[in-house]
C-alpha cells in the first residue's frame, strides 16, 4: 500500500534511536506485505491478511506515539522525518481499521460463490444493506488521508518521500473505490439489474461490438453483434457474427422523426453501417433491434453496445484469455490487435473478422464464467460506464425511464445548461481513427444582467498517422476517392458541434478564419458541421464564440468513446453570477 517508511535516515543516531527505528520499519514493512497479500487473497485468506496488517500497523502506532519517539522528533534533524513516520503509521493503522470493516461488509454483500451474475438478484438489498457502512468508510479515508497530507512531505529522505506520496496515491484510489459504491446510479443501475439479467423471465439483447478505428455518433462502426441471452443471471451470446450477418436494405426499420431524417438520411435507418450516426445510444438500439426484427422476425428486449476499450478494462480484472489459436489476448494487447494489428495482419477482410470473432468470442465466454474482484469490478464498470463505453436501452418503458437517468444511457439530454460536445463519423471509409487525437477547451464567461453569459470553445482535431507507415490499403482507402487521389494515410471527417440548449453563435472560426458552418438541431441542441479534410499529421483547429443563457447546472462535456481519450478543459469565470458552487462535470 506504500505505507512502509524506510527508516536509513533515523538510523543516523545510535542505540535506542536505531532500534525503534529499525522497529517502526519492521512493522510497517510486515503492514504492507499483509495488505498486499490481501489483494491476493480470496475470502477465506483475506481476513488472515488483514489482522496481521492490523497488528503490525498498531504495533508502529504505538511505537512512534511513545514519548521515546517524541523525544527523536526533537533532534533538529529529525523532526520532519520523525513526524512524516508517525503519520504514515498512524495512517496504516487507521486504515486497517476501516479495511477490516469494509471486509466484513462486502463478505455479506457477496454469496459463497462470490460476486457473479448467479446472484445478482440479491446484489440491491445488499448494497443498501451496506451503505451506511461504505459512507462511513469513505468518510474515515478522507479524514487519514487529510492526516497524512498535512505531514512534512520533503523530509530530506527521498524514500521517505515516496513512501508518503505512495501512500496518499493509493488512499484516493480506494477513496474512489467507495465513492464509486456510494454513488446513488450505482443503487439505481444494481436495482434494474435483476429484471434486466431475466431473474423474472429470459431476456434477449443485441450485443453490439464497435469499432472505434472508424468512428460513428456511438463511438465506432458496428464490427461484430452477437444475440445476448440472459436467464436468471446465466449469459450466453449466441449467433455471434460479423456486420455482414446484418447487412439491411432500403427499407426503413425505425422512425426517429423528421429531424433525425433531415440530419442523417433514411440510410440510418435502413443500413447497420449507418445505424449508429447520431451520439444518442437509443436511436442506434432501436435501429438494431428493428434491423434484427425485420431480417429474423424476433423482437428483442434491447440492446447492449460495447468496445475494444472497455474489454481492455475487463482484461484487468479477469486477466489473460487464450484464443483457440493459443495467441493469449490480454488488457495492454486487446485494443491494439482488433483496431489496428488485425488490420496489417489479415488484408482478407473475411480472415480480419473472423479473427475478431474469435477475440469476441472468447473474452465474452470468459466474463460471464469469471468471479472477480468486487472493488475491481465496480472499478472498472465504473470507468467503462464514465466513458460510455457501454450503453444500454431496453425497450421495457419503466427501465428505460430509470436508465435514461444515468450515464449507462448513453442519452443525449435535452434539458438546458451550458453544454459543449464534440461528434466525429468518419466519411472516407477509412480505420484511421485509431490515430485521431481531440482536444476540446470549454471556457465560460461571466454572467450579463441579460441573464446571458459568452463563451469560447475551441476544438482541435489531429490526424496523427506515422509517417512513412506502411498501412494495408484496407485502412487507408478511402470510399470517397476510390481511384486514390488524395495521399495515402489521409481522412475525411465529419465534425459536428454540439451547443448548449438556447445558445447563440457568435462567431466561428476554422484554423483561425472567419467561416460559416450549416446549422441543425438534435434533441433541442443547436449543432453545427463541418466536412474537413485532414493530411497524414494534420492538424486542424475550429473556435466558437457563443452566447449561453445562464444556468446553474454544471457544465457538461460529454465525450465520444473513440480509441484516444479527448483532452477536455472546463474554465468558468462567476463573476455576476448568482452565488452557487461551481462543480464542472466531464463526462
Amino acid at each position: 500500500m506504500g505505507l512502509v517508511c524506510p527508516a536509513a535516515g533515523l538510523t543516523l543516531a545510535v542505540g535506542w534511536t536505531a532500534y525503534l527505528g529499525l522497529s517502526v520499519r519492521g512493522h510497517l514493512e510486515a503492514a504492507e506485505d499483509a495488505l498486499t497479500r490481501l489483494r491476493a487473497s480470496d475470502r477465506s485468506g483475506a481476513a488472515g491478511a488483514l489482522a496481521d496488517a492490523q497488528r503490525h500497523a498498531e504495533e508502529a502506532r504505538q511505537i512512534t506515539s511513545g514519548q521515546d519517539w517524541s523525544l527523536i522528533g526533537r533532534i533538529p534533524p529529525m523532526e520532519e522525518g520523525a513526524a512524516t513516520v508517525h503519520g504514515l503509521a498512524v495512517a496504516a493503522a487507521d486504515l486497517t481499521g476501516v479495511l477490516t470493516d469494509v471486509h466484513r461488509v462486502v463478505t455479506k454483500l457477496i454469496s459463497v460463490k462470490g460476486l457473479s451474475l448467479d446472484n445478482v438478484d440479491t446484489l440491491p438489498a445488499s448494497l443498501e444493506s451496506a451503505t451506511p457502512v461504505l459512507r462511513d468508510a469513505a468518510g474515515r479515508i478522507e479524514q487519514i488521508r487529510s492526516g497524512l497530507a498535512a505531514t512534512p512531505a520533503n523530509t530530506g529522505l527521498d524514500a521517505l518521500n515516496q513512501a508518503r506520496a505512495t501512500a496518499l496515491s493509493e488512499l484516493d484510489k480506494l477513496q474512489g473505490w467507495l465513492d464509486v459504491a456510494n454513488d446513488p446510479m450505482v443503487r439505481e443501475t444494481a436495482a434494474l439489474l435483476p429484471e434486466m439479467l431475466g431473474y423474472h423471465g429470459p431476456r434477449r439483447y443485441f450485443l453490439a461490438f464497435q469499432t472505434n478505428a472508424e468512428a460513428r455518433g456511438t463511438g465506432g462502426l458496428v464490427g461484430a453483434f452477437g444475440i445476448l441471452k440472459a436467464d436468471r443471471g446465466h449469459l450466453n451470446i449466441e449467433r455471434l457474427s460479423s456486420n455482414a450477418g446484418l447487412i439491411g436494405g432500403k427499407v426503413v426499420v425505425a422512425d426517429h422523426g423528421p429531424a433525425f431524417l433531415e440530419r442523417y438520411g433514411p440510410s440510418a435507418v435502413s443500413l447497420m453501417a449507418n445505424s449508429n450516426l447520431s451520439p444518442h445510444f437509443p436511436y442506434a438500439a432501436k435501429t438494431w433491434a428493428a434491423l434484427w426484427k425485420h431480417e429474423i422476425g424476433e423482437q428483442l428486449d434491447g440492446a447492449i453496445a460495447t468496445d475494444p476499450v472497455a474489454l481492455s478494462y475487463l482484461l484487468k480484472v479477469i486477466g489473460p484469455v487464450t484464443l483457440p489459436s493459443g495467441e493469449k489476448v490480454t488488457a495492454d494487447n486487446v485494443v491494439d490487435l482488433t483496431e489496428q494489428e488485425a488490420y496489417a495482419r489479415y488484408p482478407d477482410p473475411l480472415k480480419r473478422k473472423e479473427f475478431l470473432l474469435a477475440i469476441a468470442s472468447t473474452v465474452s465466454k470468459a466474463i460471464t464464467q469469471s468471479h472477480p474482484d468486487p472493488l475491481a469490478l465496480v472499478s472498472a464498470l465504473s470507468q467503462m460506464v464514465d466513458e460510455r463505453r457501454i450503453q444500454v436501452w431496453s425497450r421495457s418503458k419503466s427501465e428505460q425511464r430509470r436508465l435514461a437517468a444515468t450515464p449507462l444511457s448513453g442519452v443525449l439530454p435535452k434539458k438546458p445548461g451550458p453544454f459543449a460536445g464534440l461528434m466525429i463519423i468518419n466519411s472516407a471509409g477509412t480505420k484511421l481513427d485509431y490515430y485521431l487525437d481531440r482536444s476540446l477547451s470549454y471556457e465560460l464567461g461571466p454572467c450579463r444582467s441579460d441573464g446571458m453569459r459568452a463563451a469560447k470553445v475551441r476544438i482541435q482535431l489531429t490526424n496523427n498517422v506515422p509517417q512513412g507507415v506502411n498501412l494495408p490499403k484496407y485502412v487507408i482507402d478511402r470510399l470517397d476517392h476510390p481511384k486514390g487521389y488524395r495521399a495515402p494515410g489521409s481522412n475525411l471527417l465529419w465534425v459536428s458541434f454540439y451547443a448548449g440548449v438556447g445558445a447563440k453563435t457568435e462567431a466561428l472560426r476554422i484554423d483561425g478564419k472567419s467561416a460559416r458552418l450549416t446549422r441543425q438541431t438534435e434533441r433541442s441542441h443547436p449543432v453545427h458541421n463541418a466536412l474537413l479534410e485532414f493530411a497524414p499529421t494534420q492538424s486542424r483547429t475550429l473556435e466558437f464564440d457563443l452566447l449561453e443563457p445562464y444556468s446553474a447546472t454544471p457544465p457538461m462535456v460529454p465525450v465520444q468513446p473513440l480509441v484516444r481519450p479527448q483532452h477536455t478543459r472546463i474554465t468558468e469565470d462567476r463573476t455576476g453570477c448568482p452565488a452557487q458552487p461551481s462543480n464542472p462535470d466531464v463526462q
